[in-house]
Protein backbone atom coordinates (compact mmCIF):
# COMPACT_ATOMS: atom_id res chain seq x y z
CA UNK A 1 0.00 0.00 0.00
CA UNK A 2 1.37 3.52 -0.62
CA UNK A 3 1.77 6.06 2.05
CA UNK A 4 -0.50 9.17 1.97
CA UNK A 5 0.80 11.76 0.08
CA UNK A 6 1.53 14.67 2.60
CA UNK A 7 -0.81 17.72 2.55
CA UNK A 8 -0.05 20.65 0.07
CA UNK A 9 1.57 23.05 2.00
CA UNK A 10 -0.89 26.72 0.55
CA UNK A 11 -0.41 30.42 1.99
CA UNK A 12 -3.39 32.51 0.85
CA UNK A 13 -2.41 35.77 0.25
CA UNK A 14 -5.40 38.74 -0.30
CA UNK A 15 -5.88 42.21 0.85
CA UNK A 16 -9.05 41.51 1.67
CA UNK A 17 -9.92 39.43 5.29
CA UNK A 18 -13.65 37.89 3.99
CA UNK A 19 -11.91 36.31 0.55
CA UNK A 20 -9.14 34.93 3.20
CA UNK A 21 -11.61 33.39 5.55
CA UNK A 22 -13.59 31.87 2.41
CA UNK A 23 -10.58 30.44 0.63
CA UNK A 24 -10.01 29.19 3.98
CA UNK A 25 -13.62 27.46 4.18
CA UNK A 26 -13.55 26.45 0.68
CA UNK A 27 -10.00 24.61 1.24
CA UNK A 28 -11.70 22.83 4.33
CA UNK A 29 -14.18 21.85 2.24
CA UNK A 30 -12.09 20.12 -0.24
CA UNK A 31 -9.98 18.03 2.63
CA UNK A 32 -11.65 14.74 1.25
CA UNK A 33 -10.47 15.36 -1.88
CA UNK A 34 -7.05 16.93 -1.64
CA UNK A 35 -5.33 17.25 2.23
CA UNK A 36 -4.33 20.75 2.44
CA UNK A 37 -1.95 22.37 5.30
CA UNK A 38 -3.18 26.29 5.33
CA UNK A 39 0.38 27.25 6.12
CA UNK A 40 -0.37 30.95 6.49
CA UNK A 41 -2.25 34.30 5.08
CA UNK A 42 -0.97 37.53 4.12
CA UNK A 43 -3.26 40.93 3.31
CA UNK A 44 0.19 42.49 1.30
CA UNK A 45 2.76 41.16 -1.74
CA UNK A 46 5.96 41.94 0.90
CA UNK A 47 4.45 39.96 3.74
CA UNK A 48 3.41 37.12 1.60
CA UNK A 49 7.26 37.00 0.21
CA UNK A 50 8.48 37.17 3.32
CA UNK A 51 6.59 34.14 4.85
CA UNK A 52 7.41 32.04 1.64
CA UNK A 53 11.06 32.29 2.60
CA UNK A 54 10.20 31.40 6.53
CA UNK A 55 8.34 28.04 6.07
CA UNK A 56 8.07 25.62 3.18
CA UNK A 57 5.24 26.34 0.86
CA UNK A 58 3.80 24.43 -1.75
CA UNK A 59 1.61 26.35 -3.57
CA UNK A 60 0.36 30.48 -3.28
CA UNK A 61 -3.00 31.25 -3.63
CA UNK A 62 -2.69 34.79 -4.84
CA UNK A 63 -5.05 37.77 -5.26
CA UNK A 64 -3.81 39.80 -7.97
CA UNK A 65 -5.32 43.36 -7.41
CA UNK A 66 -4.04 44.25 -4.45
CA UNK A 67 -2.29 48.08 -2.98
CA UNK A 68 1.05 48.61 -3.64
CA UNK A 69 2.51 45.29 -4.55
CA UNK A 70 0.23 43.78 -6.83
CA UNK A 71 -0.34 39.88 -7.30
CA UNK A 72 1.67 39.93 -10.37
CA UNK A 73 4.60 41.59 -9.05
CA UNK A 74 4.44 39.25 -5.93
CA UNK A 75 4.59 36.18 -8.28
CA UNK A 76 7.64 37.51 -9.70
CA UNK A 77 9.64 38.55 -6.76
CA UNK A 78 8.22 34.74 -5.48
CA UNK A 79 10.27 33.24 -8.40
CA UNK A 80 13.23 34.44 -7.56
CA UNK A 81 12.90 31.94 -4.49
CA UNK A 82 15.48 28.97 -4.55
CA UNK A 83 12.53 26.71 -4.57
CA UNK A 84 9.87 28.55 -5.89
CA UNK A 85 5.90 28.03 -4.66
CA UNK A 86 3.12 27.04 -7.64
CA UNK A 87 1.05 30.18 -8.03
CA UNK A 88 -2.21 30.07 -8.47
CA UNK A 89 -4.13 33.54 -9.09
CA UNK A 90 -7.66 34.44 -7.68
CA UNK A 91 -8.96 37.03 -9.66
CA UNK A 92 -12.24 39.20 -10.12
CA UNK A 93 -11.82 39.58 -13.63
CA UNK A 94 -14.35 38.05 -16.31
CA UNK A 95 -13.32 35.38 -18.56
CA UNK A 96 -12.56 37.72 -21.49
CA UNK A 97 -9.72 39.27 -19.69
CA UNK A 98 -8.54 35.34 -17.98
CA UNK A 99 -7.40 34.93 -21.53
CA UNK A 100 -3.88 36.00 -20.81
CA UNK A 101 -3.57 33.37 -17.92
CA UNK A 102 -5.23 30.99 -20.57
CA UNK A 103 -2.89 31.27 -23.22
CA UNK A 104 -0.06 31.11 -20.44
CA UNK A 105 -0.86 28.22 -18.82
CA UNK A 106 -1.48 30.09 -16.15
CA UNK A 107 -4.29 28.83 -13.63
CA UNK A 108 -6.56 31.32 -11.78
CA UNK A 109 -9.57 31.25 -9.95
CA UNK A 110 -12.38 33.47 -10.44
CA UNK A 111 -13.83 34.80 -7.15
CA UNK A 112 -16.06 33.67 -5.86
CA UNK A 113 -13.32 30.48 -5.85
CA UNK A 114 -16.00 26.97 -5.92
CA UNK A 115 -14.04 24.02 -4.14
CA UNK A 116 -14.42 21.74 -7.52
CA UNK A 117 -12.34 24.15 -9.25
CA UNK A 118 -10.36 24.88 -6.55
CA UNK A 119 -9.47 20.63 -6.15
CA UNK A 120 -8.55 21.10 -9.74
CA UNK A 121 -6.28 24.12 -9.83
CA UNK A 122 -4.49 22.72 -7.21
CA UNK A 123 -3.82 19.26 -8.33
CA UNK A 124 -2.42 20.92 -11.10
CA UNK A 125 -0.56 23.53 -9.34
CA UNK A 126 2.84 24.14 -11.06
CA UNK A 127 5.76 26.54 -10.77
CA UNK A 128 5.20 29.66 -13.33
CA UNK A 129 8.19 30.05 -15.71
CA UNK A 130 9.85 33.93 -16.46
CA UNK A 131 8.07 34.12 -19.88
CA UNK A 132 4.88 33.49 -18.60
CA UNK A 133 4.87 36.11 -15.84
CA UNK A 134 6.48 38.48 -18.82
CA UNK A 135 3.43 38.31 -20.90
CA UNK A 136 1.12 37.90 -17.65
CA UNK A 137 2.72 41.57 -17.14
CA UNK A 138 2.58 42.77 -20.52
CA UNK A 139 -1.41 41.69 -20.62
CA UNK A 140 -1.79 43.61 -17.18
CA UNK A 141 0.74 46.45 -17.08
CA UNK A 142 2.09 48.17 -13.77
CA UNK A 143 5.18 49.33 -12.88
CA UNK A 144 6.67 47.42 -10.21
CA UNK A 145 6.74 49.11 -6.79
CA UNK A 146 10.11 46.74 -6.27
CA UNK A 147 13.12 45.50 -8.10
CA UNK A 148 14.67 42.55 -5.93
CA UNK A 149 17.48 40.47 -6.33
CA UNK A 150 18.34 36.67 -4.90
CA UNK A 151 21.73 37.30 -1.95
CA UNK A 152 22.80 34.19 0.23
CA UNK A 153 19.49 32.58 -0.41
CA UNK A 154 17.09 34.98 0.25
CA UNK A 155 15.53 37.45 -1.56
CA UNK A 156 15.97 41.50 -1.17
CA UNK A 157 13.75 43.52 -1.74
CA UNK A 158 14.81 47.33 -2.80
CA UNK A 159 11.72 49.96 -3.02
CA UNK A 160 11.99 51.94 -6.52
CA UNK A 161 11.30 55.06 -4.63
CA UNK A 162 14.76 54.51 -2.68
CA UNK A 163 17.30 54.09 -6.45
CA UNK A 164 19.11 56.48 -7.06
CA UNK A 165 20.33 55.11 -10.41
CA UNK A 166 20.66 52.29 -12.98
CA UNK A 167 23.70 51.11 -13.98
CA UNK A 168 24.28 48.84 -17.12
CA UNK A 169 27.86 47.06 -16.26
CA UNK A 170 28.57 43.96 -18.14
CA UNK A 171 25.88 41.16 -18.00
CA UNK A 172 24.32 43.35 -14.87
CA UNK A 173 22.88 46.36 -13.69
CA UNK A 174 23.97 47.83 -10.83
CA UNK A 175 21.47 49.58 -8.92
CA UNK A 176 22.34 52.31 -6.28
CA UNK A 177 20.66 53.73 -3.30
CA UNK A 178 22.18 55.89 -0.62
CA UNK A 179 22.78 53.00 1.28
CA UNK A 180 24.49 50.48 -0.89
CA UNK A 181 24.78 48.59 -4.31
CA UNK A 182 22.82 46.04 -5.33
CA UNK A 183 23.43 43.70 -8.63
CA UNK A 184 20.25 42.95 -10.94
CA UNK A 185 19.94 40.75 -13.77
CA UNK A 186 17.68 42.66 -16.31
CA UNK A 187 18.02 44.94 -18.99
CA UNK A 188 18.58 48.66 -18.72
CA UNK A 189 16.19 49.17 -21.82
CA UNK A 190 13.58 47.10 -20.20
CA UNK A 191 14.13 48.95 -16.82
CA UNK A 192 13.30 52.22 -19.03
CA UNK A 193 10.76 51.13 -20.69
CA UNK A 194 8.77 50.22 -17.24
CA UNK A 195 9.54 53.24 -14.62
CA UNK A 196 10.14 55.94 -17.65
CA UNK A 197 8.26 58.36 -15.75
CA UNK A 198 10.98 58.03 -12.82
CA UNK A 199 14.27 57.58 -14.38
CA UNK A 200 15.90 59.42 -16.90
CA UNK A 201 18.06 58.19 -19.69
CA UNK A 202 21.75 60.29 -18.76
CA UNK A 203 24.23 57.84 -21.07
CA UNK A 204 23.60 55.03 -23.00
CA UNK A 205 24.39 53.27 -19.67
CA UNK A 206 22.74 54.81 -16.99
CA UNK A 207 19.32 56.01 -16.23
CA UNK A 208 19.30 58.16 -12.47
CA UNK A 209 16.12 58.90 -10.70
CA UNK A 210 15.06 62.68 -11.62
CA UNK A 211 13.51 64.45 -9.02
CA UNK A 212 17.10 63.41 -7.87
CA UNK A 213 19.04 65.39 -9.32
CA UNK A 214 21.16 67.98 -7.49
CA UNK A 215 24.33 69.56 -9.48
CA UNK A 216 24.62 69.30 -13.53
CA UNK A 217 27.66 70.62 -15.28
CA UNK A 218 30.73 70.86 -17.38
CA UNK A 219 34.39 69.25 -16.43
CA UNK A 220 36.82 71.18 -16.13
CA UNK A 221 39.03 71.97 -18.73
CA UNK A 222 37.00 69.11 -20.67
CA UNK A 223 34.67 70.92 -23.13
CA UNK A 224 32.86 67.38 -24.30
CA UNK A 225 32.87 66.63 -20.37
CA UNK A 226 29.82 66.75 -18.83
CA UNK A 227 28.28 65.29 -14.91
CA UNK A 228 25.54 65.41 -12.64
CA UNK A 229 24.92 64.77 -9.19
CA UNK A 230 21.91 63.39 -6.82
CA UNK A 231 21.09 63.67 -3.74
CA UNK A 232 22.46 61.44 -1.21
CA UNK A 233 25.13 61.26 -3.63
CA UNK A 234 28.44 62.58 -4.22
CA UNK A 235 29.66 60.56 -6.83
CA UNK A 236 29.64 62.26 -10.32
CA UNK A 237 27.99 60.54 -12.70
CA UNK A 238 28.72 60.56 -16.73
CA UNK A 239 25.99 62.91 -18.75
CA UNK A 240 26.36 62.26 -22.43
CA UNK A 241 26.66 65.13 -24.98
CA UNK A 242 23.59 64.22 -26.61
CA UNK A 243 21.38 64.49 -23.11
CA UNK A 244 23.27 67.27 -21.06
CA UNK A 245 21.03 70.28 -23.07
CA UNK A 246 17.64 68.58 -22.07
CA UNK A 247 18.92 67.71 -18.08
CA UNK A 248 20.43 71.21 -18.14
CA UNK A 249 16.21 72.22 -19.50
CA UNK A 250 14.99 70.15 -16.96
CA UNK A 251 16.80 71.63 -14.45
CA UNK A 252 16.04 74.89 -14.66
CA UNK A 253 12.10 74.68 -15.35
CA UNK A 254 11.95 73.08 -11.56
Amino acid sequence: MNAPSPPLRVLIVDDEAPARHRLRDVLADCAPDLPVDVVGEADNGRDAIEQAQRRPVDAVLLDIRMPGMDGLECAVHLNRLSAPPAIIFSTAYDAYACQAFELNAVDYLLKPVRADRLVRALSRAHRLNAAALDHLREAYPKARTHLSVSEKGRIVLIPVNDILYLKAELKYVTVRTAAREYLLEESLTRLEAEFGEIFVRIHRNCLVAGTRIREIGKLPGDEEGHFLRLDGLDERLAVSRRQYSSLRDRMRAR
